[in-house]
């Protein structure tokens, strides 16, 4: 896989990093990743995977872009107020690296369709906010031997991992929290969002060029507040219902 020299230039601080080069780039060019959800943590994110070259996009939400978005989703501006997110999101990704394809999927992803989607890409990053959607993501990539870059946020702490096999995301979440807050009731701090979705794309950046130690089985919590980090490893459940046992 070659370069034409605008693309030379555009990733030349990659080119000359030993541990991306040449090799790594041409791998980034050749991936593929799904971005569900183009919110506080996908919007970052999938800024980061378009300049960084990923070689095909998807955008995957079903929502419009509403003011209150804008305090932390910066895939956006205050003009497309009211536009789908994907279409909104899909211009401004090849407004900022023609060379990639972008593809808008303004679509729910649900336990019927999330095998289907996730088949279609070598990895998926998850920034949504609704269990439910996470539980089929997770699903989804475990059966399809899909990489998950799985991150989330609170209102001041988010954490994110890497997922491959077991243990798998619902090792970590087995059941739906009984009261999981979200940001509309309890807020969450904007700028946290570009954190770990800065993250969430440079974990998938090294998992791509094979770059470094992904956190494979380990979930990095961040504490904003006290400007504190820490990693854990994550356990196998045997009991998971996706990945445990005889599931």
């Amino acid at each position: 896989m070659t370069f034409t020299d605008d693309e030379l230039d555009r990733y030349a601080r990659h080119l000359v990093l030993r541990e991306i080069g040449g090799p790594g780039q041409q791998k980034l060019k050749a991936a593929s990743v799904l971005v569900v959800g183009a919110g506080g943590i996908g919007s970052p994110a999938a800024l980061y995977l378009a300049a960084a070259g990923v070689g095909r996009l998807g955008l995957l939400d079903m929502d419009e872009v509403a003011l209150s978005n804008l305090q932390r989703q910066v895939l956006f501006d205050t003009r497309e107020i009211g536009e789908l997110k994907v279409e909104a999101g899909a211009r401004r990704l090849r407004a900022l690296n023609p060379d990639i394809v972008v593809e808008p999927l303004n679509l729910k992803l649900d336990e019927a369709n999330a095998r289907g989607l996730v088949a279609g890409y070598d990895l998926v990053l998850d920034g949504t906010d609704d269990f439910a959607t996470r539980f089929a993501v997770n699903a989804a990539c475990v059966a399809e031997k899909t990489p998950l870059v799985s991150a989330a946020l609170g209102r001041w702490t988010g954490q994110i991992g890497v997922f491959e096999g077991r243990p798998c995301w619902r090792c970590l979440v087995p059941e739906i929290p009984p009261e999981a807050e979200t940001c509309a009731r309890v807020g969450v701090i904007g700028a946290l969002g570009g954190v770990l979705g800065s993250m969430a794309a440079l974990e998938a950046i090294k998992r791509i060029a094979g770059a470094g130690r992904p956190l494979t089985g380990r979930l990095l919590i961040y504490d904003a507040l006290g400007a504190e980090v820490r990693v854990a490893t994550i356990a196998p459940d045997p009991a998971c219902a996706v990945c445990g046992g005889d599931a």
